[in-house]
């Protein structure tokens, strides 16, 4: 008779978070240096807004078919750390490409080959890490917020850095960034699935995409995420528009930081005061507020400065919401296809379109009609969140909103 196989290690302890902290704080200090000046370094090449916004876009694109690919290939493998091992590989090596000098088309290749690798990263990592902590929102917390100081410190220290001595060294970051993630990476545990979940035939998805609660969901996350890159796309041109400093833009990307860091921190003591739903419905509304008041009013700093405190609610506590809605819809062997559908419905569709739609308002009709635009994306994804929440409050005893699987 066989050996059966030995069992997989047990997930959870401290050394196990500390690793995934060290790969969440570097994964986003390379997020928080390459996303908000990319567009800087772009019109830095001599492109204009449109062509920027379409190299911008290339990110956007990848995460319509990447993150999927990935995760159903790990739901299939249980071999999520090993994926983000090779994806971190083959990324860092295809960012030497950005430090050769070329025209537009040489710098999309380029993007287009490192994004389809970093944004699986995202849905890969997130499964695994919902899967360690088991649904204690808190510790998740705490290992998210690291990478949140990760932006922080990459977000402000390049800030100033190009300020001080120019765009040019934006190819070298990339790739010292990603190398650290890879690092980061190597030294993870080696959390899969349990083998009984493992060996079950293929669980289908589309039983859960035909659930009311779950299409209003993707509907909301949609639109919530669409708005947003009014902010994730544009906010640096937009404040470069108005005068404002490298500097000083990196000095407002860090305060938004700084509350998603603090929201991380406490949301533990916080989240369960309410039902996911609700969650998700409060977010929405502190959106329109944000997309609003920087459209509306950006030429006064503290008007920006209110705006970017909003970032605590409208992003920190919207991402742990839909984590945790994913992980209770998508259990088990969805897990990855589920934090995958998340990235595709928001972070790919609608940063497609957020991106190129945003970049045909600004080029055409300015960076105020951007943000008008944006604000009603925000109004509709917060329709769609009350949609969700009545939907929810109609279940029976035992399946009430804020349990969570």
């Amino acid at each position: 008779m066989a050996a059966a196989p030995p069992p997989p290690s047990p997930a959870g302890g401290r050394g196990h978070l500390l690793a995934f902290a060290a790969l969440s704080a570097s994964y986003f200090a390379h997020i928080g240096f390459f996303n908000p000046y990319l567009p800087l370094w772009l019109k830095d090449q001599g492109l204009p807004i449109f062509t920027i916004s379409l190299l911008a876009a290339v990110q956007s694109f990848t995460r319509v078919f990447a993150p999927y690919a990935w995760g159903a290939l790990s739901d299939h493998t249980g071999e999520r750390v090993r994926l983000l091992r090779i994806s971190a590989a083959i990324a860092t090596v295809v960012s030497f490409g950005l430090w050769v000098p070329g025209n537009a088309w040489w710098i999309g290749f380029f993007l287009l080959l490192l994004f389809t690798h970093t944004s699986s990263m995202m849905g890969l990592t997130e499964a695994a890490m919902a899967q360690l902590v088991a649904g204690d929102w808190g510790r998740y917390g705490r290992i998210r917020l690291w990478g949140s100081a990760g932006f922080l410190l990459t977000v402000s220290v390049a800030g100033e850095w190009f300020d001080r001595f120019g765009m040019g060294h934006f190819p070298p970051w990339a790739s010292i960034t990603l190398a650290l993630v890879l690092l980061a990476a190597w030294r993870l545990p080696d959390v899969r699935e349990p083998p009984a979940a493992h060996d079950e035939a293929r669980v289908p998805v589309g039983p859960v995409l035909r659930q009311p609660a779950v299409r209003w969901f993707l509907a909301s996350l949609c639109l919530h995420i669409t708005a947003h890159f009014s902010i994730y796309g544009f906010l640096s041109l937009y404040l470069d528009s108005l005068g404002y400093g490298k500097g000083v833009i990196g000095g407002l990307w860090a305060l938004s930081i700084v509350t998603e860091v603090g929201w991380f921190f406490v949301q533990g003591r916080i989240i369960g005061r309410f039902p996911m739903a609700r969650w998700l419905l409060i977010c929405s509304v502190v959106a329109i507020a944000r997309m609003a008041l920087t459209g509306a009013a950006g030429q006064w700093l503290i008007a920006i400065v209110l705006a970017q405190l909003l970032h605590g609610l409208s992003f920190a506590a919207h991402h742990t919401t839909c984590i945790a809605l994913i992980t209770r819809h998508f259990p088990g062997r969805l897990r990855g296809r589920g934090q995958a559908l998340f990235t595709v419905v928001g972070y790919g569709i609608g940063g497609v379109a957020g991106v190129l739609a945003g970049g045909a308002l600004a080029s055409r009709f300015g960076f105020g009609a951007m943000f008008a635009a944006a604000s009603v994306l925000a109004v509709l994804g917060t329709l769609c969140a009350w949609r969700m929440e009545r939907v929810e409050a109609g279940f029976g005893p035992g399946q009430e909103p804020g349990a969570m699987a």
